[in-house]
């Protein structure tokens, strides 16, 4: 009769300290996720760089003049001409840490 062989049980104050254990786990691994997540949308600059090359596309074409400036989402952006290259540059206008991307064109315009 194996059936009623008595099992050696754990106290009420065991199982409340495990389960609290298992609950810290979880919500610690649960604020890096989200710390992760939020860094990766944060950080992500595909967006602007797909706006760029717009324009960049948009300048060898000649459908812009420059000087060029506009504010586009989060961002500043001018096009300006400095000796024979056309320099892009965006620069973020939050508070927290500003971001720019510089893009050199060397293309000259047959005038």
């Amino acid at each position: 009769m194996v059936v009623l062989k008595k099992l050696k049980a754990s106290t009420l104050m065991e199982t409340m300290v495990a389960t609290v254990l298992i609950v810290v786990i979880f919500m610690f691994s649960s604020l890096i996720l989200n710390s992760l997540f939020s860094a990766q949308v944060k950080g992500n600059l595909q967006p602007i760089k797909s706006h760029l090359d717009q324009l960049e596309y948009q300048y060898v074409n000649q459908k812009i003049n420059l000087p060029y400036y506009e504010e586009w989402k989060t961002w500043d952006i001018t096009i300006s001409t400095t000796q024979n290259m056309v320099q892009i540059e965006a620069v973020e206008k939050q508070d927290s840490g500003s971001r720019t991307i510089k893009r050199k064109i060397h293309y000259v315009q047959n005038l």
